[in-house]
């Protein structure tokens, strides 16, 4: 028995595109930008209480809606971080983000991304 997807509204896959553009793309980077602003003892945005989440939340937000509007018009400046699989709307939820992962330059900047995680955790940790 197959079955026939229910057409996508635009909202939504917008919508879903944006999510999963700020939560693989800019969370990560902007995880990474708190805990360097941490290590250097950078009390601006770290020193409040929930101010680092509030910074990384906004920030991939921000980032996504960015990427979202200008990715397509200038690919060239924005490989990096937009990935058309996530908005397209003939795919579902998980498709986008297992199409995502199929790609070899996700796995050089998952890669990448932990590396960078994990030492900046360490020296994190290391200050007491």
């Amino acid at each position: 028995m197959t079955t026939i997807a229910a057409a996508k509204s635009r909202l939504l896959n917008v919508i879903e595109g944006i999510i999963l553009t700020a939560i693989c793309q800019g969370f990560p980077t902007f995880a990474i930008a708190v805990m360097a602003l941490k290590l250097s003892r950078e009390h601006r945005i770290v020193g409040d209480p929930g101010g680092a989440a509030i910074f990384v939340t906004l920030a991939s937000l921000f980032s996504a809606l960015l990427t979202c509007c200008l990715g397509p018009k200038f690919p060239r400046f924005f490989k990096a971080s937009y990935e058309p699989a996530f908005f397209d709307a003939a795919l579902p939820f998980d498709d986008k983000v297992t199409t995502w992962r199929e790609r070899p330059a996700t796995s050089v900047q998952l890669i990448a991304t932990v590396i960078v995680l994990s030492l900046l955790a360490v020296g994190v940790a290391g200050m007491g």
